[in-house]
């Protein structure tokens, strides 16, 4: 087997406190500098970059992952992946329907742009992306498991916008993984497989925590059994 290097939590200029300069290639080409060979983009709440993502992702051989990250009703992250772009679509699709109609006000949000490979911008999410959608974190986890995905509690350890921060505790339900700031994870993970990831939301925090995953090759299916099976490590 073969250790490979993956981050499977980012944004991008699409996410309102994102950095505009954090595009689709902007995001690819940090993680190949810094030796990432999966990567993932998982702007909040709708998936409108990933078409530009797939397309930069394959112009400098990193294998993409397709993500959004949802915030339940709980106000609690979730780092949903899948391995098919039509699959994020249509999730993001439903995702952006279940958000409250808020209209993003980019002077005090945020930009929320999703743009093409070459940066140009195509347009703009007019619904507030930082709201909560309307589904349970329970449902959420159901839900992205019923297409074949990955259901990975964001930073659990963290103070805001975590399982532990909302609930207090991990609940028992059958997540892919879970991910923490900080090894060894303060919180009881009731034996799930720990991540790191970086969470960037600038340039320079790209790669800034990774994980290594052992696989005899790295696609989506390797991904997930080295999950299932423990097989994680820290750079």
């Amino acid at each position: 087997m073969t250790r490979f290097k993956i981050d499977l939590h980012n944004h991008s200029c699409l996410s309102p406190c994102g950095s505009l300069e954090l595009s689709p290639s902007a995001l690819a080409v940090a993680a190949q500098s810094r030796g990432i060979e999966m990567l993932a983009l998982t702007d909040h709440n709708t998936a409108r970059n990933l078409p530009a993502f797939a397309h930069c992702c394959e112009a400098v051989h990193i294998v993409p992952v397709f993500g959004l990250e949802v915030t339940t009703v709980e106000e609690i992250h979730v780092v949903c992946l899948f391995e098919a772009l039509e699959t994020a679509l249509h999730f993001g699709t439903y995702i952006e329907f279940l958000l409250p109609d808020i209209p993003n006000v980019p002077e005090i949000f945020g930009d929320q742009v999703y743009v093409d490979s070459d940066e140009l911008i195509l347009g703009c999410v007019e619904k507030n992306l930082l709201s909560s959608a309307e589904i349970s974190f329970e449902l959420l986890i159901e839900e992205v498991l019923s297409r074949d995905g990955l259901a990975i509690p964001a930073h659990i350890d963290r103070p805001a916008f975590s399982v532990s921060s909302q609930l207090g505790f991990l609940p028992d339900l059958p997540y892919s993984a879970v991910e923490s700031v900080r090894l060894p994870c303060p919180i009881e993970t009731w034996g799930n497989t720990v991540i790191r990831s970086s969470d960037a939301h600038y340039p320079e925090d790209v790669g800034k925590r990774t994980t290594l995953i052992e696989a005899d090759h790295l696609d989506f299916a390797s991904l997930k059994r080295a999950l299932a099976d423990h097989l994680v490590s820290y750079p």
